[in-house]
């Protein structure tokens, strides 16, 4: 043994090591010149300034080559990649300290409804707890979305006109729930109509739930119309703002599990129509099984609460038996 190695040694003070030498080296040193091996310590054993190896050595056994993880000129991260914790690890690896990101997606949001009332509101006349709003913000967040709330605005066409356009040049979308009907009182469309170099998308979509959703382009700007019902705002936000916000940077989303299960009673729809089920999974001992919670009834959250999976069932389908194995997305964990 001629000398040791640790960590953070200037490889020029390193002894050359010459055949029949050892140097004793530690994890992370540099590997001196002239040696081509490294053997673990429970392999060998201290004699004064002579090693014993237990074990055959293999030529360039235990040695992390420079270049091994990144070669010069390797693409480390793709353009539209979400940056996770390891792609951080590897940009840090190679002394990487900035890069170019796309900024957090701005979006402006706000409810319609004279029925809603804030949280907090000790407001009791006929009114209910505006749950669609705060739902859609939590969403929106989960995707890295900087929120821009306007809050509940009254069920009036040019007052919602008004506080859309003040606000819509500070924000890369929009998004309102509430008043996308045909109610005398669901004057959504009305109001974006009266927008400046107003556009309809489209309005009214063959899902369910989810029905009554649509979208207009406003100054360049994607609004979107959403059922006031949160259930359906969800479906229309997962078919539809998702991966809109996505587009617009450039990414991905995160692929979601799924599972394959059997159906325990048999679901009917019409044809023509796209239907997303909220269904319970469970395990028993012959597989997975998926218990339908409810078709519609748009503004059930606790269908979502209690539920844990999405089974869609496509337009031409009209439905599945009782025991038919389907796929299910997967909202949240189960047993």
């Amino acid at each position: 043994v001629v000398g040791v190695s640790e960590a953070g040694y200037d490889l020029k003070m390193l002894p050359k090591v010459s055949s029949g030498e050892a140097v004793e080296i530690y994890t992370g040193a540099p590997l001196p010149s002239g040696a081509d091996s490294v053997v673990m310590a429970e392999f060998c054993k201290r004699d004064g300034d002579r090693v014993w190896v237990s074990r055959p050595v293999a030529c360039m056994q235990n040695i992390s080559l420079r270049g091994e993880d990144f070669k010069a000129g390797e693409l480390v991260v793709a353009r539209g990649v979400k940056l996770k914790p390891w792609h951080i690890g590897a940009l840090a690896s190679l002394g990487i300290t900035n890069i170019l990101v796309y900024r957090r997606p701005k979006v402006l949001i706000a409810s319609t409804g004279l029925e809603l009332k804030q949280l907090g509101s000790e407001d009791n006349q006929g009114k209910i707890y505006d749950s669609t709003r705060p739902m859609l913000k939590a969403l929106l967040k989960s995707i890295n979305c900087t929120v821009l709330d306007l809050g509940i605005l009254p069920d009036e066409p040019a007052y919602i006109a008004e506080a859309i356009s003040k606000h819509l040049d500070s924000a890369d979308l929009a998004v309102i729930t509430g008043g996308t009907s045909l109610g005398l009182r669901d004057v959504t469309p009305e109001a974006l109509n009266m927008l400046e170099e107003s556009k309809l998308v489209f309005h009214g979509v063959r899902m369910r739930p989810g029905k009554p959703t649509g979208a207009y382009v406003a100054k360049g700007k994607l609004i979107f119309m959403l059922s006031g019902f949160p259930v359906a705002s969800f479906i229309a936000f997962k078919v539809f703002i998702e991966p809109t916000i996505h587009a617009m940077m450039g990414s991905k989303p995160d692929p979601q599990p799924t599972v394959r299960a059997y159906i325990t009673r048999r679901l009917a729809k019409p044809t023509g129509v796209k239907a997303y089920v909220r269904v319970r999974i469970y395990r028993s001992q012959d597989g997975f099984y998926a218990e339908p919670l409810r078709l519609t009834g748009s503004g059930i959250l606790s269908t979502l609460t209690r539920g844990n999976g999405i089974l869609t069932l496509d337009e031409e389908v009209e439905g599945v038996d009782e025991g038919e194995e389907v796929e299910v997305l997967l909202t949240q964990a189960f047993e």
